[in-house]
């Protein structure tokens, strides 16, 4: 059985990865549990795992899967966002399995996006990957592209993994994004507007924030999904 703290944390990962894609960073969890340091959330997060609940992944900063969910939340839907691949042979709960077995749909890989130092991100010929049609968001265009850096780790987002973008121009404060900057240069970054700036920020405080003119940069997508492959 799960405490209150436990479950109110669970419930908050499982609700954050449906609607970004990715897990919350553990400043995001301290926030919403409203604790007043992230050692409780360490502690939380231990608890989780050793019940069997989520599973931290090795060697990779802050990232964290859902393995099942209690039946209380389970019965309010549970649709895992991250696509593992080539795990051990375990049978996988029935709730991924699910979205694993869904009809894929087919997307350009349109080259690699900068998590880090910007770089060009589209490639003429560009190969493409199966996702899952539940990763898609609402209307619009999608395309991938594979993430090269590790400015957004805290995001849960790792050098090498592959993002599912939905094609929009617009965003708003929180989104992460494929920004354009001066019109030839591409990165992944959380998007903010100051006044007449925009703030394109790192998951990573080894990177600073990029404070530019709104007029330097366009929004290209907006993140929908990510896959990772071991």
């Amino acid at each position: 059985m799960l405490t209150k703290k436990q479950l109110d944390l669970l419930e908050f990962i499982n609700r954050r990865t449906a609607q970004d894609g990715v897990p919350p960073s553990f400043d995001e969890m301290k926030e919403a549990l409203d604790l007043r340091s992230k050692s409780g959330i360490h502690r939380l997060i231990t608890a989780l795992e050793e019940r069997g609940f989520i599973r931290r992944l090795a060697h990779r900063a802050r990232a964290i899967e859902i393995v099942k969910l209690p039946d209380a939340l389970a019965q309010r839907g549970f649709h895992p966002r991250v696509i593992d691949g080539d795990l051990p042979d375990v049978p996988a709960p029935i709730q991924a399995q699910q979205v694993i077995t869904a009809e894929l749909s087919d997307l350009p890989l349109l080259g690699r996006i900068a998590a880090g130092v910007p770089i060009q991100s589209i490639e003429d010929v560009p190969p493409r990957v199966a996702v899952p049609g539940a990763m898609l968001s609402g209307n619009g265009n999608h395309y991938a592209l594979e993430v090269k850096g590790d400015s957004m780790i805290d995001a849960g987002i790792n050098d090498g993994d592959v993002v599912v973008i939905r094609e929009t121009g617009q965003a708003v404060d929180g989104d992460i994004v494929v920004a354009q900057v001066d019109g030839y240069e591409a990165t992944l970054k959380r998007f903010h507007r100051k006044g007449n700036s925009v703030v394109l920020e790192a998951a990573n405080p080894a990177y600073e924030a990029r404070v530019l003119p709104i007029g330097q940069v366009k929004v290209q997508g907006r993140l929908v999904g990510l896959i990772r492959t071991y």
